[in-house]
């Protein structure tokens, strides 16, 4: 996979931004197809620092209730990658 294509968006949220700064991890939407290896590796040539670990979650979608019935969206992967000492990712 092009590493486009693996990486969907970052995820900005209160929680990660507090991971970014004090722990170095940052927080990513991913392709539900994409293994650890694929993460890293399009991380690393997407923003140009060393990966030291990655761990993933998938996320079950709630269903909602619409006019015409009950829908449940597709579960989305969520990928939180650790970078090395002293390595940063500038985001906003």
């Amino acid at each position: 996979m092009h590493p486009s294509t693996v990486i969907k968006k970052p995820i900005v949220t209160e929680r990660s931004t507090a991971t970014m700064a004090e722990d170095n991890r940052f927080t990513f939407l991913v392709d539900r197809r994409a293994d650890k290896t694929a993460i890293k590796h399009a991380v690393e040539s997407l923003y140009g620092v060393k990966v030291l670990g990655v761990t993933t979650q998938v996320r079950k979608s709630r269903e909602r209730r619409l006019k015409y019935g009950y829908v449940q969206a597709p579960p989305t992967k969520k990928a939180v990658v650790r970078l090395a000492e002293g390595q940063s990712i500038e985001l906003f």
